[in-house]
């Protein structure tokens, strides 16, 4: 698979002047990107502006999980597209480790790859590591499968799953990311994970995820999903 016929899709809502280094990052790759303005405020778009990219907007902020299926759907519109990568606009995903991801996706043959943040480094705060270690735990026991990081927003998607999430899955905020994991899992999809590496700043002024109410929202996905998707025989 080349990179060309990667479609690359960046949920953005006020990242401000933290998108461009990202979006540059991704473009280096000869990778096709889509940013989906999710109805933000600020400045955003104006940082964008002479770089060869596709945006779509919402009129009004959505949430993140509403804004990864607009960026489906648009990549999905291109008929050389033959995988969608996802990744965050704040910069705590790096566009180099591109590359490697599609060529573990390849080799796997994976329908979803997840990028694996590694939470071994001191300067990722106890309260983040457990919360992912919490999750990862909680997933493991009601899916059947053990997954290092559920939360990463770095993932590459087959086409077929692709499409089949956009005719699936809701939207939301964070959760919708992990309907997507039990759908996967739960229809029999090929799911994989690969390190990455943890770009992480404490208290990121241009996150949007609010640890008690998106945390709920999550794990009532998570179960409302596992009733919705019926396992493969």
């Amino acid at each position: 698979m080349s990179m060309e016929s990667i479609g690359a899709v960046i949920p953005c809502y006020n990242a401000g002047t933290r998108l461009r280094p990202v979006v540059e990052g991704v473009l280096a790759q000869g990778v096709s990107l889509i940013v989906v303005d999710d109805g933000c405020t600020d400045d955003t778009l104006d940082t964008l502006a002479g770089l060869d990219l596709q945006i779509v907007s919402h009129p009004a902020n959505r949430g993140k999980g509403h804004a990864i299926l607009t960026g489906l759907r648009a990549a999905l519109a291109r008929p050389e597209t033959e995988a969608v990568c996802l990744l965050d606009a704040d910069g705590q995903h790096d566009p180099g480790e591109l590359p490697r991801l599609c060529a573990a996706q390849s080799a796997q043959n994976a329908d979803l790859l997840i990028g694996a943040r590694v939470f071994g480094g001191g300067h990722v705060p106890l309260r983040s590591r457990v919360g992912n270690e919490v999750t990862a735990a909680v997933s493991a026991t009601l899916l059947g499968r053990r997954l290092p990081d559920t939360q990463s927003g770095y993932r590459l998607l087959s086409r077929r799953f692709a499409e089949s999430v956009i005719a699936t899955v809701a939207g939301g905020r964070y959760e919708t990311e992990m309907e997507i994991i039990v759908k996967a899992v739960r229809e029999g999809w090929t799911l994989a994970s690969e390190p990455i590496q943890t770009i992480y700043e404490a208290d990121n002024p241009s996150s949007h995820f609010h640890k008690l109410r998106d945390s709920w929202l999550i794990y009532r996905r998570l179960f409302g999903a596992l009733r919705r998707y019926a396992p493969r025989n």
